[in-house]
């Protein structure tokens, strides 16, 4: 692996803001009440504050996103991470606001609502996120804390 220079925290903001708007899949981490970890990869849309999930509540997944509250997310490239860390709200097929609905639409052709009713929308609040191209860009890698961008 060749080092370069770290690209500037702003850089680091837009690619991961493109990536949130081009990608299809995201791994989600998740933990029941007894600390068991969960890793999936689901589809996701990003409406530009959150990022939102969908998948069947009666599964582990949507059971953890459910009851924990939290959850980290990443993109599966080792040598281009984005790491988030989010707070979870939980919505039914009847309650998720409509332009989540048709955000998913939109990017995947596809209303989990019609396939069946045990599916949910989870609406992830970012907390934290990291980006990060290799070691050299370990120092400075937070481009959010609390919420909060920080550039």
């Amino acid at each position: 692996m060749t080092i370069t220079e770290p690209r500037p925290l702003e850089q680091r903001k837009r690619d991961v803001l493109a990536r949130l708007e081009r990608e299809t899949d995201i791994w989600v981490a998740s933990a029941d009440a007894d600390a068991l970890p969960c890793l999936v990869a689901l589809w996701f849309v990003w409406d530009g504050e959150c990022v939102w999930l969908s998948t069947r509540i009666t599964n582990p997944t949507g059971r953890n996103l459910r009851d924990g509250g939290r959850t980290r997310l990443a993109f599966g490239d080792t040598q281009d991470v984005v790491l988030i860390d989010g707070d979870v709200r939980t919505y039914d097929g009847q309650d998720v606001p409509t332009a989540a609905i048709d955000a998913f639409i939109e990017k995947h052709g596809w209303d989990p609502r019609e396939d069946s009713t045990s599916y949910a929308f989870f609406q992830v609040r970012p907390r934290t996120v990291q980006a990060l191209h290799g070691v050299h860009e370990m120092r400075g890698r937070h481009i959010m804390k609390d919420g909060v961008w920080v550039v």
